[in-house]
């Protein structure tokens, strides 16, 4: 009996997340992508809190390797740090949420 082993690639992050200013009651959007589809235990984080997809939080991801992360609807106590994690890759971003300053 012959058994032949394929080692299987490690995905790797391609494209990481990136720092983001939006004002209040805008919408944030971060996006990650991987170099190949199949990366287990994927999940976003802010300020170490997990994120759901709810509707506020809409978290997508196409073919499986490109992930999606949008905040509706940001309040300046939204800002913070944003985790993507997948498997053991990691990828954080800040998200800077200004006031509407009514002076000019």
């Amino acid at each position: 009996l012959l058994l032949l082993c394929y080692a299987e690639e490690e995905a790797v992050i391609v494209s990481g997340l990136k720092n983001t200013d939006v004002f209040a009651g805008e919408s944030a959007t971060f996006t990650c992508e991987l170099s190949q589809p199949g990366v287990k235990n994927v999940q976003w984080w802010l300020d170490g809190s997990p994120l759901h997809n709810n509707f506020v939080t809409e978290i997508s991801e196409q073919d499986g390797i490109i992930h999606t992360l949008t905040l509706n609807d940001v309040a300046c106590h939204d800002s913070g740090t944003v985790t993507f994690r997948a498997g053991s890759l990691i990828s954080s971003a800040k998200l800077l949420v200004k006031g509407i300053s009514l002076l000019e």
